[in-house]
């Protein structure tokens, strides 16, 4: 949203304008004052630790056309418009909601998960690069806030949006399916993550399929044939089901290898034929990942040479099962989040890498996951010690679940708790050596990429 009129501003954000100015918008939306160029919209979003009201009065004097408040507060600069709301997230959603309907004609993936969203989102934007202008959520922008803001930063003209949506509470993504409005959905996984919030997995996967239900009847709802809730899935929508990933699935993997450098495979597309594929990353959850990315092209018109061309070249965000060789190690940096299902699957992937010596994981805490938190972190150990890891280093506080990761583990390998990165660092030095594998992993709040860049501080750059 590069411009907008004044009076759409005002109409679309539900305000009244406290006070009229005649500077135009021609930079769009921002929500951070210190981002503020001449022309843009400042939103003013308050929360626990802060409160946008109090930077809308210096947003005008860098030049900002408008500000967004639910408070007026200090002296604006001439020429500025003041726009009142009664609340400025629901007056972000609402201009958003605005914005979308400006957008048409386009074609719009929803997509959600467990696990595996980022990269997937990734993926599909890949693909119909190849045949549209196509955009998709920057980084994770995937929440109340994120999205709108995703919406926001779509130009007339795009003809393909891939929109990440998450969740970790019941209610969450109508909202985001009413201001995205897909005609194709993509779910990548029903795993465990959040249970702290919602309990069961049978509640993930209703809210998850909250999507299903927001397509139209015209619409496509991908998912992974083998998931516990693919039926589910089906049975929640009414738009036509396309299960990838299956034996008899219309789309589908064939002959998998996979190195250090990615992972190969022929792809299977009914009506289309078959091809070669070389995912630039490694792991079969990437292939489930670049199946449900393939399904979603091949409905939006594109070419078997088209997908094959995007899956190829696709560039994941960073901290995404990314393979490194750095000083004679390989250094699987998957440092970006973490939840039982994805940590077994690096955990395998790793495993199964072709070349290394020795694998070594080095894992962080993962969070929200309630009452089952201990048993999922022994689940953890013992899966590392029955793929064969030599070593397993758990990095954080000492409490319930990091001691049952490290004992579950240690019943077979060596394992070691520690409380820093540089404790982690120096204890690794000692165990590994050059032709060693090193993954590392952890929920976001373990920061595990602290660790990697103390034992490879090139990493940072």
């Amino acid at each position: 949203m590069t411009s907008i009129s004044l009076t759409d501003l005002i109409r679309a954000t539900g305000g009244t304008a406290a006070v009229m100015g005649e500077r135009a918008v021609t930079a769009g939306l921002t929500t951070d004052s210190r981002r503020v160029v001449p022309g843009c919209v400042f939103l003013a979003l308050s929360g626990e630790r802060f409160d946008g009201n109090t930077f809308a009065a210096e947003a005008t004097r860098k030049g900002a056309a408008a500000v967004v408040v639910s408070r007026t507060e200090g002296e604006y600069a001439p020429g500025a418009t003041v726009i009142l709301v009664q609340d400025t997230l629901k007056a972000l959603q609402s201009l958003a909601s605005w914005w979308r309907e400006q957008l048409e004609p386009l074609h719009v993936v929803g997509l959600t998960g467990s696990s595996g969203k980022t990269s997937t989102k990734d993926m599909t934007q890949a693909v119909l690069a190849q045949r549209y202008k196509a955009i998709a959520t920057a980084g994770n922008l995937n929440n109340h806030i994120g999205v709108p803001l995703s919406i926001l930063s779509t130009e007339k003209g795009t003809e393909a949006a891939v929109w990440e949506m998450g969740m970790n509470h019941a209610g969450e993504l109508a909202p985001l399916c009413r201001m995205t409005r897909p005609q194709i959905g993509i779910i990548t996984t029903i795993g465990s993550a959040h249970l702290e919030f919602l309990g069961s997995r049978q509640n993930i996967a209703q809210e998850k399929c909250t999507v299903a239900r927001a397509l139209p009847k015209e619409g496509y709802m991908i998912y992974p044939a083998t998931d516990d809730f693919a039926d589910y899935i089906a049975s929640q929508t009414v738009a036509t089901p396309i299960p990838v990933g299956g034996c008899d699935s219309p789309v589908r993997a064939l002959n998998c290898r996979t190195t250090a450098q990615g992972t190969a495979y022929d792809l299977h597309i009914k009506g289309l034929g078959e091809t070669r594929i070389n995912l630039p990353v490694p792991g079969q959850h990437m292939v489930s990942n670049s199946l449900l990315a393939a399904a979603a092209g091949w409905k939006l018109g594109c070419t078997l040479e088209q997908i094959a061309a995007g899956l190829s070249s696709a560039t994941l965000t960073k901290g995404r099962l990314a393979c490194k060789q750095v000083e004679g190690y390989t250094v699987v940096d998957d440092t970006y989040n973490a939840n039982p299902e994805s940590m077994k699957a690096a955990l395998r992937t790793v495993a199964a890498l072709e070349g290394p010596k020795r694998r070594f994981a080095v894992l962080g805490k993962m969070g929200e996951l309630g009452e089952g938190g201990i048993a999922a972190h022994a689940e953890i150990g013992w899966c590392a010690a029955s793929l064969g890891y030599a070593a397993v280093v758990v990095v954080g506080e000492e409490c319930a679940e990091t001691d049952a990761l490290c004992q579950a583990a240690a019943e077979t390998i060596p394992a070691v708790l520690v409380n820093t990165p540089a404790e982690a660092a120096a204890t690794l030095r000692s165990m590994t050596e050059p032709g060693d594998a090193i993954l590392f992993k952890g929920s976001r709040s373990a920061g595990m990429e602290r660790t990697m860049y103390e034992l490879f501080p090139s990493l940072k750059n």
